[in-house]
Order: C-alpha cells, then structure tokens, then sequence
C-alpha cells in the first residue's frame, strides 16, 4: 500500500482544480446560481443528484431520458424527493455499451434543458442499457466535465449518488493509503465518487472471482471503515454490459430515495431504476434501505442485504 502525504494530495487538488471550466464551477449556464443555494445554507453541502438506468430492448435515448412524464430531465428542474436542494442544474451525463460492446459517456457541465445537442443525441442513439445522472454539485467540488458523472473505464459504467463528508480532509487519505498507485492517474475529478469507482474496480481486478455484488457489498464495509463516523450517502448503480447493479446505503443518515421496476407498460419487456419513478405506474417500488439490487434480463429482480 502507498502512504501518500498531506503535501502530495494537495498538489493533486491543484491539479484537479486548474482543470475546471470558468463561468462553471459554483454556477450553472442558464439560471446564473449552484443548485445548492437554493435550499437551506446549512444544507448547502449536503446537494444530491438524480439518477436513472433502463435495461431492456433497443430503445433510443430519448424515450429513457426525456419521454418519460417524470423523466430525469425534469427532475433537472423538479424534482419531487431531493432532500438537500431543489434543483438539479450543475451538468449531466449517460452512458451505455456501443456497437462493440465498449463504454461509452457523454457529459455535460451545464443543466440537461441547455443542451442544444441533446434533441440530436436523443433521436441518433440507441442502446438496449442506459445510466443516465442530472447532477447538484456539492460544495467544494467544481461544476465541469471531469465531475460530471456518470464514469466509466474500459468495462464498466459506474454513477454515485450521494456524498461522503470531510472527504478531502479525513477520508480521501485513508482510501488513497489502500489503492494501488496505477488507479490514481485515471481520476481525472475531485468527487468521493470518483474515488468510489476506482476502490470498486481494484476490488474486482484483485479477485477476478468476486461477483459484482459481493464487490458492491466490500466497498461499503471499506467506506465504513475509511468514513470512520463520517456521515456517507452511498447510492450507486453500476453496470458489467450486461446486468445493473444498484446498493442503496448510508452512514449516519437516511440513503437518497431509489425505485425500480419491471412492469411498466410505457417500456414494455424493459428493466428500470431510477431516483425518482419515471411514471406514473404503480409498478414501481422501493428498493429498501442497506440492499443490493441486480436487474438481469433474463431473471427476476434480486434484493440482497447488506
């Protein structure tokens, strides 16, 4: 395991923070404010995000992300169950598998309805798995494409919902003391998320046995361990290509709200999650608190303590 000092991670963040776009970070590039600073100040590092995924048939990214009567596109701008903030405005991102099964992702630092591309995007785009964010920046960390989730590598899509606090100060060192050297120049970000998804790809890489959820269920016993009494907010969805992952979870504090379903008939033979129900149906349920969801096309749901 490498120490890495104070010093050394500090010059990092100075790093990461050169890389951020002016007008961006703290602002968004329609309505002129953080999301953030529309609730409570005392809340004002406690934003959330809104996260979506679908699994199914072909469908194309307009009618996963914008179709919808609830869609995450209007859970930008209204979003019903965000605890901490009342907007979602501070960029946005997809990811899915392309023509040779590789990630791809595309991400923007501005609110989702800003986007001139994203009618383009949402008609010339089709994929038969989608994991899609509208992001509230936290305090702290800057509005600007490497933040924006979701990420991916050269196998996986990975997108973080929720917060770690005194990450930078406490956290962060403890974490970084147990990853390998090679996972550090890939975190392009200065978000716990980030970092979340390099533990989580070391895990897998260190035992090419560990399943998905066994790897999801190791990194919350890590996070425990490294957050030390830090209040976390730990919902992430993950995918392989060809299953979704979900684990709702929390440390000191309620986790961000997560549903899914398999019956709605507005994507039929299709799989979703989602922050926020898409739709209107009474299909969708709760995935319940300290639980791992596997959506697989081929079998039913599956929920499994943590």
């Amino acid at each position: 395991m490498t120490q890495y000092t104070s010093a050394m991670l500090q010059l990092y963040d100075n790093c990461i923070e050169n890389r951020f776009e002016p007008g961006l970070t703290g602002h968004t590039l329609a309505v002129g404010y953080h999301s953030g600073q529309l609730g409570n100040a005392k809340d004002y590092s406690l934003t959330m995000c809104r996260i979506a995924a679908y699994l199914g048939e072909p469908v194309p990214l307009g009618k996963f992300l914008l179709d919808p009567q609830h869609s995450l596109q209007v859970q930008g701008w209204s979003p019903q169950e965000l605890k901490y903030a009342k907007l979602n405005a501070d960029g946005y991102g997809f990811a899915w598998y392309d023509d040779d099964g590789q990630p791809a992702v595309y991400v923007n630092p501005g609110p989702i309805w800003s986007d001139p591309n994203l009618p383009s995007l949402a008609r010339a785009l089709v994929s038969d798995l989608w994991i899609a964010s509208v992001r509230s920046a936290t305090e702290d960390y800057p509005v600007n494409h490497a933040n924006t989730q979701p990420f991916v590598d050269t196998e996986f899509l990975f997108d973080h919902n929720g917060l770690i606090e005194q990450f930078h100060s406490q956290v962060r060192p403890r974490l970084v003391a147990d990853l390998e050297p090679r996972y550090l120049p890939a975190i392009h970000g200065n978000t716990e998320s980030e970092y979340l998804f390099a533990a989580l790809r070391q895990l897998l890489a260190e035992d090419p046995d560990l399943s998905m959820e066994s790897a999801l269920a190791e990194l919350m016993e890590r996070v425990e361990f490294w957050a030390d009494g830090c209040r976390s907010l730990l919902t992430i969805v993950v995918s392989d290509g060809e299953r979704l992952y979900a684990v709702r979870h929390a440390l000191g504090d309620e986790p961000p709200t997560l549903y899914y379903t398999v019956d709605d008939e507005a994507f039929p033979n299709a799989q979703l999650m989602a922050s926020e129900r898409l739709t209107e149906s009474t299909f969708w349920q709760a995935v319940p608190e300290h639980h791992i969801l596997i959506l697989d096309p081929e079998e039913p749901p599956e929920l499994l303590s943590l």
